[in-house]
């Protein structure tokens, strides 16, 4: 996922400071972007400055540092809607976070988009699930010398069903959340719980 659009999402969220930031990045953030560091966080920022999409404000602090404060400007929340609002394009794996940081963005969406990303989410993974399922998993004509091919095989047929079981979690938690939506009924984690049963 681009820093830039985790950063407009964050700050569009709350306006923050760098120290804000960096707790952003330790807990909610990590789960969008692993391993960024304040340094990347503070280049991309001036970055965005640059394009006009953040500015900031100084707030003083006695006896500290003065600290700035980041605020996302009308063409920042733009360029932020934009990216929500386009067209939907499933990565290939579904445990990468774009569906997620979208999902999580949902108050500036209708309920019509969210279904709408819902249905593209759901048709790609169904339409994996059909053709990968039950594809020749075989690996070699031959195996490598020192390949110990039983534990090689249980290692495959254990991944393959653990990859299996989440994206059947995956694609049923998607459906009964676009149900709930569709009926207008609460959604809360009591109820995403029971659709990944």
């Amino acid at each position: 996922m681009k820093l830039e659009i985790l950063l407009l999402g964050a700050l569009l969220s709350r306006p923050s400071t760098g120290y804000e930031l960096k707790r952003f990045f330790d807990t909610h953030g990590r789960f969008m972007r692993s391993n960024t560091t304040m340094s990347q966080a503070y280049r991309t920022l001036a970055a965005m400055e640059e394009r006009g999409w953040v500015e900031h404000t100084i707030e003083e602090r006695p006896g500290a540092s003065n600290a700035k404060r980041y605020h996302v400007t009308e063409e920042g929340h733009t360029v932020f809607t934009d990216w929500l609002t386009r067209p939907y394009n499933p990565p290939t794996r579904f445990q990468d976070p774009d569906l997620y940081a979208r999902l999580g963005s949902a108050g500036f969406m209708t309920v019509e988009q969210v279904i709408g990303i819902l249905d593209v989410e759901i048709n790609t993974r169904v339409a994996e699930v059909a053709r990968y399922r039950h594809r020749d998993r075989s690996r070699f004509d031959e195996p490598p010398r020192g390949y110990d091919v039983e534990l090689g095989g249980q290692m495959d047929e254990w991944l393959h069903r653990r990859g299996a079981e989440a994206m059947d979690r995956h694609i049923a938690a998607l459906v009964e959340l676009r149900r709930r939506l569709l009926d207008g009924e609460p959604i809360n984690a009591d109820h995403a719980e029971e659709a990944t049963r």
